[in-house]
């Protein structure tokens, strides 16, 4: 039965997920929202979509990420002695002064003992899942032809053992590059050794530089380098997840694909990367942001676009694919785009702010780009007080979102602040005072008085996770006693056991089953806010071990049984994990 218990893989183009036994169930070609070229992971059926290596009478498997890297070993040996690793990469380093990052996947397996005898499938699927490609070949390669793409594997293995799937000793490595429909003019072992050696440079390279806290480096490492996977560079896009139609829990419906860029979690993304030092990651997602909202028609934004900045991205079922454990529908495509959700005018423009006062930036915000990013202030000054789906996404109701409304104050406070910054004293005078205006009407209608607590809507009264992050975005001061008072209503309505839920009221699909798990980490840094250091440190390390094998998260989690359902890898909990870290480390000079 399928399972989270994956491991991520990628280069910034194409990202792939493999399993416990070196299975490849998920990667999507030419890019993270291509055509799911490998997707077993939502098959009813194991005979095509995959990609696997199938060792005889295999009697143990370990598996786990080379030190610092994206580079996955997983080694697996049989009953009579034998025993191969399988190292599986997508290429990643400079050359010729630009990053080399190829629509390719790459598989060494090379024997570690004994005589192994193994298999090699090579079943990749097109169309969504309803076909194989037709295939052809020549003298040391095979192509996979579909309709809009064509796959190249290139390998020094026996073409008839891939073709017709016959078993064969393993006498010393083999290496398969899947890729571009183009000649690899090098003999494929030598691609691959070279490849591998140079990956694993840039990746150690990249974490070398890594600002990780004292504590936890590990966890804080392996999450940076699965945040940095879930950005496409050839735009600067970050996606939510790698995957589509992941429920979020069994049997709710609640499936929807997340290989798309949502403004608020690339927003968190690149805040939390931006205090490891990662800063080129976010200079690329904010360039792709500026450009869809310099798209955008009189400054409004949508909630969501494509990885290519488009915005229609039209909601549709794959029949072909029964869906996690079956579990349908699988959906391609997301309806949200269509929402009205007020709080990306104050994700866009705080993560726009980095770029005018982080001063290890190589291009620096100016005046030019802050007169961009009013336009959307004065979305967010117009538009505050009125109703939307808000950050969780309801599709059957709009009301005022204390969030929306707060990110709308969050975007002209710091427009005020970044006219300061540049010397405009007039434009600093006029968002801060509409910042002030805002502030007080969102203190009060936001406000319930009988609760003794900030609501989740004006003039409401139930309670939803986001008000933990009051303070985090500098609406409330920590201190001050209506956010202690806060998160005390937020535990008293929303914790079970040990995770916070987002919301319990029902919604269009009932109430939710699962704990959404980047709002335990937003209710650990708000205990710690608090000085209640002691209880979030205990929270954080079950945060901690419920990640699966490989360190990595997906977006909810059953707070009964622990399994991790939702979209995987989910960058919002991977943040959640950095930020939580850093908040609660000893830090460094105090540490020896």
């Amino acid at each position: 039965m399928p399972n989270l218990d994956l491991a991520l893989i990628g280069n910034c183009t194409v990202g792939a997920l493999v399993d416990a036994r070196a299975k490849i169930v998920w990667g999507c070609f030419p890019r993270f929202d291509g055509d799911p070229v490998f997707c077993s992971l939502l098959r009813d059926s194991d005979d095509y979509g995959f990609s696997a290596v199938e060792l005889a009478d295999c009697e143990r498997i370990e598996q786990h990420y080379q030190e610092n890297t994206a580079i996955l070993v997983t080694r697996l040996y049989d009953c009579h002695g034998g025993g191969i690793e399988v190292t599986d990469f997508a290429p990643r380093f400079g050359q010729y002064g630009r990053m080399f990052r190829p629509m390719m996947l790459v598989r060494r397996i090379r024997r570690l003992c004994g005589s192994p005898r193994l298999t090699l499938r090579v079943r990749p699927a097109c169309n969504d899942g309803a076909a194989r490609p037709e295939v052809t070949w020549g003298s040391n390669h095979i192509r996979y032809v579909a309709q809009g793409l064509s796959l190249r594997l290139t390998t020094d293995a026996s073409l008839t053992a891939i073709l017709q799937e016959t078993p064969f000793f393993l006498e010393d490595t083999v290496t398969l590059l899947l890729g571009a429909d183009e000649t690899v003019h090098e003999a494929a072992n030598e691609v691959g050794r070279r490849f591998l050696v140079e990956t694993t440079e840039y990746w150690s390279e990249w974490v070398r530089f890594l600002g990780i806290p004292f504590e936890w480096q590990e966890a804080v490492i392996r999450a940076a380098i699965t945040l940095k996977l879930n950005a496409y560079d050839d735009t600067g896009a970050i996606i939510a997840a790698m995957t589509t139609s992941i429920p979020e829990a069994a049997g709710s419906g609640r499936n929807w694909d997340y290989r798309y860029c949502w403004v608020r979690d690339g927003y968190f993304v690149v805040n939390a990367l931006n205090r490891l030092g990662a800063t080129r990651t976010m200079e690329r997602y904010l360039g792709y942001i500026v450009n869809v909202a310099a798209s955008a028609g009189g400054g409004v934004l949508q909630p969501v676009y494509g990885i290519d900045g488009r915005a229609g991205l039209d909601e549709r079922e794959v029949p072909a694919l029964a869906g996690y454990r079956g579990m349908g529908p699988v959906r391609i495509g997301n309806l949200a785009y269509r929402q009205v959700q007020h709080d990306v005018y104050g994700s866009v423009i705080l993560a726009a702010t980095h770029i005018f006062f982080d001063q290890r930036l190589t291009r620096r915000g100016d005046e030019a780009l802050f007169r961009r990013l009013e336009a959307l202030g004065e979305q967010a000054r117009r538009c505050y007080d009125q109703p939307d789906a808000g950050l969780w996404e309801l599709r059957g109701s709009a009301r005022v979102h204390t969030f929306s409304s707060v990110m709308c104050w969050a975007a002209c406070d710091r427009l005020g602040r970044i006219a300061a910054r540049l010397g405009l004293a007039e434009r600093a005078a006029y968002w801060s005072d509409h910042a002030t205006q805002m502030h007080a009407t969102i203190s009060q209608r936001a406000w319930n008085e009988k609760r003794g607590a900030f609501v989740s809507t004006f003039d409401g009264a139930a309670m939803d996770a986001s008000l933990l992050l009051l303070a985090e975005v500098g609406f409330l001061d920590a201190a001050d006693p209506r956010f202690a008072a806060t998160v005390g209503a937020v535990e008293e309505d929303l914790r079970h056991g040990d995770y916070i839920f987002r919301y319990i009221e029902k919604d269009d699909f009932g109430e939710p089953e699962n704990a959404f798990l980047v709002c335990t980490f937003w209710y650990v840094n708000a205990l710690a806010a608090l000085d209640r250091r002691d209880e979030a440190r205990v929270l954080f390390e079950k945060l901690l071990a419920g990640r699966n094998r490989h360190g990595l998260l997906a977006e909810h989690i059953d707070p009964r049984s622990g399994e991790q359902w939702g979209n995987f890898v989910q960058t919002y909990s991977m943040v959640g994990l950095i930020n939580a870290a850093i908040r609660l480390s000893v830090r460094w000079d105090q540490a020896f």
